[in-house]
């Protein structure tokens, strides 16, 4: 396990939430490498000493120095932080996985599933590394906004992983006055509700975009953390995780904080815009847009009915209005509130084999 007194880290994605955690290793005493992919970013951040792009107002500190090339970044670090967007974690981390360090802790701060493959992003990191750096992976999770985090106003967060000494080393690490850090052993509970709610914060945006009410609102976030849970539970996770930071806790702000990407992208769609031009004016990525596609596909691999997420991706990919949407959903057979959810859909074949992860 790398040893705080290695003291050199490196953060890999300059997005508002890279460079807000890159301030924090910072202000404990880590000298950090901050990678980017533009070009452009890197030298501006070196000459202004802030990320204009992504993280306006919030200086970067004097012990973080971007960089452009992952092997700088890399090369000596005792902690790799990921902040990378979903759908794009492959094609880096291949570069990144050469240089990592044998005894460096990568912890992934992205909440996506990446499409196609299913994989969270630790099973992307797993794929590509040795057996003996796979024991040092884990995940950071749970309800925070950079620029919140970055203006040191309370937080909490979660960190996860299989080897109980490595969330507690992301926790003692990451741990500060304003941000407080749990730990936790179910990784996958952990990583899919950071990518689940991001879906949920879509509808609960689309809600409020068709000015349908508070009410509306907080029972799509209860129906929306049914359904994270119900998928969660099939594919292995610990029910009991939902109703934590990475699940309750970051539902609630996904769906209701003002600064949520998610959110905005689903109130657009309420008021009548389409989904390409929103994306076209915006600089961050809004992973539920993507994580959409993943999890309407897990629900059928799994067997598992996922009523507001099939219609979010209706929504966005197949053309249905937003208030058809609403009512189809309102008109469903009535039902227990915790109904036992039977398997309903064919499960997804490959090879001729029922595939299970």
């Amino acid at each position: 396990m790398a040893q705080e007194e290695q003291s050199r880290a490196a953060v890999i994605g300059a997005g508002a939430w890279g460079s807000t955690l890159a301030n924090l290793l910072a202000s404990k005493g880590w000298h950090v490498a901050l990678w980017a992919c533009e070009e452009g970013l890197v030298e501006t951040m070196r000459a202004r000493r802030e990320n204009m792009l992504y993280l306006p107002g919030f200086p970067l500190a004097d012990a973080v120095s971007p960089t452009q090339s992952i092997q700088e970044a890399t090369r000596g670090a005792g902690l790799v932080v990921w902040a990378v967007p979903a759908q794009f974690t492959r094609s880096v981390f291949s570069t990144a996985a050469l240089n990592i360090e044998d005894d460096a802790l990568v912890v992934s701060g992205t909440k996506g599933i990446e499409n196609g493959s299913l994989m969270t992003m630790l099973e992307i990191f797993a794929s590509m590394l040795s057996p003996s750096k796979r024991v040092r992976l884990a995940c950071l999770s749970g309800p925070g906004f950079a620029r919140e985090v970055s203006m040191h106003k309370p937080t909490a967060a979660v960190a996860a992983s299989s080897n109980a000494e490595a969330a507690r080393y992301v926790q003692r690490v990451l741990s500060t006055s304003y941000f407080r850090v749990y730990t936790s052993a179910d990784v996958r509970g952990v990583e899919l509700g950071g990518a689940l709610k991001n879906v949920v914060a879509l509808a609960a945006g689309i809600t409020d975009g068709l000015e349908l009410g508070s009410s509306a609102r907080a029972a799509l976030i209860t129906r929306g953390l049914a359904e994270m849970t119900r998928l969660g539970v099939r594919m292995g996770a610990e029910q009991q995780t939902f109703s934590g930071l990475s699940g309750i806790g970051d539902l609630v702000l996904t769906c209701s904080g003002d600064l949520s990407r998610n959110r905005m992208v689903g109130n657009q769609i309420g008021r009548g815009r389409r989904l390409r031009d929103i994306l076209s004016e915006m600089q961050a990525v809004a992973e539920g847009v993507t994580t959409v596609i993943s999890m309407v596909d897990l629900g059928k691999r799994h067997r598992v009915e996922l009523p507001i997420a099939e219609k979010v991706h209706a929504i966005l990919y197949g053309g249905e209005e937003p208030r058809k949407a609403v009512a189809s959903l309102m008109s469903r057979d009535l039902k227990d509130e915790f109904w036992d959810a039977k398997p309903t859909a064919a499960p997804v074949e490959r090879g001729g084999e029922e595939q299970e992860r």
